[in-house]
């Protein structure tokens, strides 16, 4: 079994950050970005890195703020924060290296706001990628009691699939509103590969259409893993993000 070696990463704002570094002589690295109240603990984690150390390639994740080992408390963060929190960590510990940039549900969010700033990323995966959903998943669809509740600085704990809850606050919801994805089209000379589930209740094919729209590229692809659900963890599911992950590399080695 490969082992993994969990390190700390030292923010400027003093956070410590869990994260994992395959490294290698490679110029390809693959970073991935997690869901909401995820980790690097997950099963597409521990895969990807696998196979990073099959294909000796570099493989770089990491714990957003308040999600794993990372410091903070979840409810005090929003996109922007991880959005920011990912850059810096990027550009401290990725240097020179060629990018297939990876983004599981909110990581899909935050990662698309990564690929305008990024200019050494050869390629992007959306896995059951979620945008915009702090608004139209979590604040459009709420009572006005919730959002009266939530205005006041409670914590609205929102269901989700797994039986448990979101702790949803208003540091979510604001901090997120500036990083919103409007309808413009984000215009890129990379492959872009989305990947769906049929039985996802989180993230709508229409919802996966709509980012297509939005992600202008010669190179774009849509998979829906049947009996997929939002996690996209089953081994087929894995065994077809191995798939894609090795299609890139056979064309950008």
């Amino acid at each position: 079994m490969t082992k993994i070696k969990y390190y700390f990463y030292n923010t400027r704002d003093g956070e410590k950050i869990r994260y994992i570094h395959n490294k290698s002589k490679s110029k390809i690295i693959i970073i991935f970005l997690h869901g909401m109240m995820s980790d690097i603990n997950g099963k597409k984690v521990k895969y990807i890195y696998k196979l990073s150390k099959k294909l000796n390639i570099n493989f770089l994740a990491f714990d957003l703020l308040g999600h794993g080992k990372s410091s903070g408390n979840f409810s005090d963060f929003g996109i922007g924060d991880w959005y920011n929190q990912s850059k810096e960590i990027i550009k401290g510990l990725v240097k020179n290296k060629k990018i297939i940039l990876i983004g599981s549900s909110m990581g899909g969010w935050i990662g698309i706001l990564l690929l305008k700033k990024l200019k050494s990323v050869i390629a992007f995966i959306g896995i059951a990628a979620a945008y915009n959903f702090t608004e139209n998943k979590m604040w459009n669809n709420f009572s006005f009691k919730i959002k009266k509740r939530i205005l006041k600085g409670k914590i609205h704990n929102l269901k989700n699939s797994y039986g448990g809850s979101y702790p949803i606050s208003i540091n979510l919801i604001r901090n997120s509103k500036k990083y919103l994805l409007n309808k413009k089209k984000i215009n890129l000379k990379i492959p872009i590969t989305l990947i769906t589930g049929q039985k996802d209740k989180v993230v709508s094919f229409k919802d996966v259409l709509d980012m297509n729209m939005i992600i202008n590229s010669k190179d774009k692809k849509i998979f829906v893993q049947k009996d997929g659900d939002h996690s996209l963890s089953k081994i087929q599911d894995l065994k077809r993000i191995e798939e894609i992950i090795l299609d890139i590399l056979k064309n950008k080695i």
